[in-house]
């Protein structure tokens, strides 16, 4: 496990415990071999204020390990180190895998080590990896993502997820589900990352057309809306304003007011204890089977169960 000035100091220790839980289930010729390298070794101080004391300089880390993990962190992508990630590339090429917690990809981005793969990272980091590195392929919904030898993963306590992800392939999957009780987490969430995050950002209120019409979707969601509807608001034809909206939103004006209908009534579960077809009815939804329809193509959970895990 690498470690850097400001680090999440979750992304480290949740893979580790579950490295290290294994090994109580493990005979000892199996056991994971734990350590941790930075930089210049000794302390390094964690984004909560947590000091941390590595095991290895980099260049003390053998030459060949069997997984090199690299977390996440501010430090991964506000001020990425420069000696990491020149290091990076040579080290993951001898590891027999290598991957990311989280925004540690951004790191392994920085080192090239992403492209040409499919990868993952925190839900909120999505579109700025996805910008940041073009020639990768990144996963928005997936918990984990395993590509060849790289496994990447999204936020924070998804890096749990991924490391007993490792010890079922490495072990079986009966130790890792030993592991997993003890740690009193599940073997595979429903829904992936999209339960956590919102499908859609917040409206830009520039007065432009699009955002004209964005802006009206978000503040009339329980009103039925087409494309003819939301173009005959802004003096658009509707070819020209399905063209023009998918060129600056990424998507059409259809799936953007689905993607507002599912974070309204997300917000509705949240909040409040409305019945479903209250619910359904305040976010546009016909009815509450067609919610419940929605939310298991999108989310992965039903309304009810959306309800159970955040309400």
């Amino acid at each position: 496990m690498v470690l850097y000035g400001d680090v999440l100091a979750l992304d480290v220790s949740g893979p580790l415990e579950v490295f290290s839980m294994a090994n109580r289930f493990l005979p000892p010729e199996c056991h994971y071999r734990l350590l941790t390298a930075a930089v210049d070794g000794g302390s390094v101080r964690a984004s909560s204020g947590l000091n941390l004391l590595a095991d290895l300089r980099l260049e003390e880390l053998p030459a060949s390990v069997d997984l090199l993990l690299v977390p996440g962190g501010p430090g991964a992508y506000n001020a990425p180190c420069a000696v990491l990630t020149a290091w990076l590339p040579d080290a993951a090429r001898s590891a027999r895998r290598y991957g990311g917690i989280c925004t540690g990809t951004f790191l392994l981005g920085e080192a090239g080590l992403l492209d040409g793969h499919r990868c993952t990272t925190h839900w909120n980091y999505l579109a700025r990896l996805a910008a940041r590195f073009p020639d990768t392929r990144v996963e928005a919904e997936q918990i984990y993502v395993v590509d060849r030898n790289l496994i990447t993963s999204g936020g924070v306590t998804a890096g749990i997820d991924m490391a007993l992800a490792v010890v079922a392939e490495d072990h079986g999957k009966e130790v890792a589900l030993e592991v997993a009780k003890v740690l009193l987490v599940v073997m595979k969430r429903q829904g992936g990352q999209n339960p956590y995050g919102p499908l859609l950002a917040a409206v830009v209120r520039d007065g432009s057309a699009i955002a004209q019409a964005q802006a009206y979707v978000v503040d009339h969601i329980d009103e039925p809306l087409s494309v003819n509807r939301l173009a005959e608001l802004v003096a658009m034809s509707p070819r020209n304003f399905a063209r023009a909206f998918q060129r600056e939103v990424k998507l059409t004006p259809m799936q953007y007011v689905q993607n507002a209908r599912i974070d309204h009534a997300r917000k509705l579960l949240e909040s409040s204890d409305l019945p479903l077809k209250v619910v359904a009815f305040r976010s546009g939804f016909g009815s509450a089977r067609q919610m419940r329809t929605v939310f298991g193509e999108r989310i992965g959970m039903t309304p009810s169960q959306y309800r159970q895990h955040f309400n």
